[in-house]
């Protein structure tokens, strides 16, 4: 991907606004595309009779490989799952009084020649960050269109050195329901774990995101820093990381616990598989109106299907 200055790519404003220590070279790539973590609802409605956000508003200075604009920064931050906070979509800013996203530290174990645990000052100064528009497309079947900055996740694995044993990946959110009310909830295993197969880990799509639209990460959004896995749905994207590790065996999801029926490991947006008690056939794009039909992993296809070969497709939950 070809560097151009920060300063071509993203409103000025906002380019102004951003972390001292963000590096300012970013990058474009021609496969942009979006993810915002989402976790799947446990009611029993279809994707028709979920809440919208009502919102019109769209960014047009930002736009996916597509040509689909960026979803508003508000409706972002606002329209969001994280049940460590609350099962609510809209969070009242109070559930963040007792959260800090710093000091942070996250610890990388496992299968590696070089365990280590990163600051998260020092991970904003190691690794030069980037600016990737991606698609994001929630299990629950709506989309955004999210602008975030970070840098591929294989950049941290390079640093640690993965060994032969490591097969696949294991994430882990924070712990401390002082923080994050929603973990006092009992119907979760917490904390949150999620999981990738090494070559998904280590392909250039996968992204530890710091931020959004130039800004830091809002508790809401991940804070301090998250995943993102554009092809699969949402809920794979593992937010608030304090913990990486390298393993030999799959690891089993908070969400593959709770619904062992209904979600599983790779969870990679499909049109074709629906989920037990809705279609993934179509997506509402939040902040506009009517459905619009879903694409295969979410339209990377071109870029990740290789990732598959040989593998039963129709299989996804």
């Amino acid at each position: 991907m070809k560097k151009i200055p920060s300063s071509e790519i993203t409103p000025e404003e906002l380019y102004n606004s951003r972390r001292k220590f963000i590096k300012s070279a970013f990058k474009t790539t021609a496969a942009s595309i979006l993810i915002s973590s989402c976790s799947p609802q446990k009611s029993t409605e279809g994707p028709e009779e979920l809440e919208s956000s009502g919102s019109q508003e769209i960014n047009k200075s930002y736009t996916d490989d597509q040509g689909s604009p960026a979803t508003s920064y508000q409706d972002i931050i606002n329209y969001v799952n994280f049940y460590e906070f609350s099962t609510s979509k809209s969070h009242p800013p109070q559930l963040y009084d007792n959260f800090k996203p710093s000091p942070w530290t996250i610890h990388v174990d496992g299968f590696v020649n070089h365990p280590r645990t990163f600051d998260i000052d020092e991970i904003m100064n190691l690794f030069d960050h980037e600016e990737r528009v991606y698609r994001m497309r929630c299990v629950e079947g709506w989309s955004m269109i999210i602008p975030w900055v970070g840098f591929p996740l294989k950049k941290l694995l390079d640093v640690v050195e993965p060994t032969s044993d490591a097969k696949y990946v294991r994430f882990e959110t924070l712990h401390d329901p002082e923080q994050m009310d929603g973990q006092h909830n009992p119907s979760y295993p917490w904390p949150y774990i999620e999981g990738l197969r090494m070559n998904e880990a280590m392909h250039d799509l996968t992204l530890l995101s710091t931020g959004i639209y130039g800004k830091d990460l809002q508790p809401q959004n991940g804070a301090p820093i998250r995943l993102v896995v554009p092809w699969k749905y949402g809920f794979k994207s593992i937010k608030s990381i304090v913990r990486i590790d390298l393993v030999s065996e799959m690891p089993t999801s908070l969400w593959m616990a709770v619904g062992p029926t209904e979600y599983g490991f790779y969870s990679n947006v499909n049109p074709n598989v629906n989920h037990p008690r809705w279609s993934q056939a179509s997506e509402q794009r939040i902040g506009q109106s009517g459905r619009i039909n879903t694409q295969m992993f979410n339209g990377y296809e071109e870029e990740v299907a290789y990732l598959y070969e040989g593998m039963n497709l129709k299989v996804n939950f």
